[in-house]
């Protein structure tokens, strides 16, 4: 079966010119009557694209937060990992390429285990990562004026050279202890989308 030759990737089709050909160029040798390539695995290239590797680390009181990183999770394509805040480490972070962080508002910043793990962070470790947060908040004029759990998540990943690609993001709740009004996984789901269309067109 005709197949592509492409730097150092060889296959040939049977007992034609092309065949010939390719054999010369790339070590193709017969033996028996069988076509053989004396190429090694390491000369083959993998034709693949770059998968986009994504992290979206969350805290969450009522399980609120989690069920939106979980939905941005799902909406985004690529190899994506959904971690609570406590299940990460720091050292990791370089392999990806976009880091998500979300939390609850919680007097105007986000928990403080979002806050420790983002102090934690060495600087040098994701400087150039593609960065987004989101929050979950009331819809209270009170909580707007002690502002928002991603906007503070925000401003301390733009300090440590992280890239921002999305303005931060907020998901209502009912209560205190939601549940998420109604369409916010919705929009979540398209928020996530959104993201992945930037980072796409962006490369």
């Amino acid at each position: 079966m005709p197949l592509q030759v492409r730097f150092g990737r060889a296959s040939y089709m049977h007992g034609t010119l092309y065949e010939r050909q390719s054999a010369k160029r790339f070590g193709k040798m017969k033996k028996g009557g069988k076509s053989m390539s004396i190429l090694n695995k390491t000369d083959v290239e993998p034709l693949e694209r770059h998968q986009m590797k994504i992290l979206i680390v969350y805290d969450s009181v009522h399980g609120n937060t989690e069920k939106i990183a979980r939905v941005i999770g799902d909406a985004i394509t690529g190899e994506v990992k959904v971690l609570r805040v406590g299940e990460v480490h720091s050292s990791e972070l370089k392999t990806f390429d976009l880091l998500i962080v979300g939390s609850p508002t919680q007097g105007g910043r986000p928990t403080l285990a979002i806050q420790d793990f983002l102090n934690r962070i060495p600087e040098p470790v994701i400087r150039g990562i593609n960065v987004a947060a989101f929050d979950t908040r009331l819809s209270t004029r009170l909580v707007g004026i002690f502002g928002y759990a991603a906007v503070r998540i925000v401003d301390s990943l733009k300090r440590k050279g992280r890239i921002l690609i999305a303005p931060p993001e907020g998901f209502f709740v009912r209560g205190r202890e939601g549940p998420l009004k109604e369409g916010e996984l919705e929009r979540a789901a398209r928020w996530a989308k959104e993201i992945e269309a930037y980072c796409k067109k962006s490369k």
